[in-house]
């Protein structure tokens, strides 16, 4: 799934995503399905009954799923591959006050201070 853009993206949170979708970025971050479902304050359990019952994400939960998505492929993007973003991910951040920025996901603006930071990366702003 592509989104276009801002836009795009808060519509189609609105409408909800599909469970499967966490599921699916898990598989595209490579982290546990356990460390990301502790970032949307959720058990792995009831994603995987959602799952089941083929529910849709609320509108919270499907902007953090999806803005994932758009950073994790920015950032394989950006870094070469998804295994040395997750390495960054894992490490203090100096453009970001030297916080680990995988702590940051646990609220939509910290994703976007992560993308910020991994386009100012892409662009050689490293200050």
């Amino acid at each position: 799934m592509i989104i276009p853009d801002r836009t795009a993206l808060v519509f189609s949170a609105l409408k909800g995503v599909p469970a499967t979708r966490f599921f699916e970025i898990a598989d595209l971050t490579g982290y546990k399905r356990e460390q990301l479902a502790e970032v949307f304050d959720t058990s792995l359990k009831t994603f995987q009954r959602y799952e089941r019952e083929q529910r849709k994400l609320n509108p919270q939960d499907s902007e953090k799923v999806l803005k994932i998505m758009v950073l994790f492929r920015t950032g394989e993007s950006v870094f070469g591959s998804a295994e040395a973003f997750r390495r960054w991910m894992d490490k203090p951040a100096y453009g970001l006050g030297n916080q680990v920025p995988f702590d940051l996901l646990h609220t939509s603006g910290g994703i976007d201070l992560i993308l910020d930071e991994v386009v100012r990366i892409e662009y050689g702003d490293l200050a």
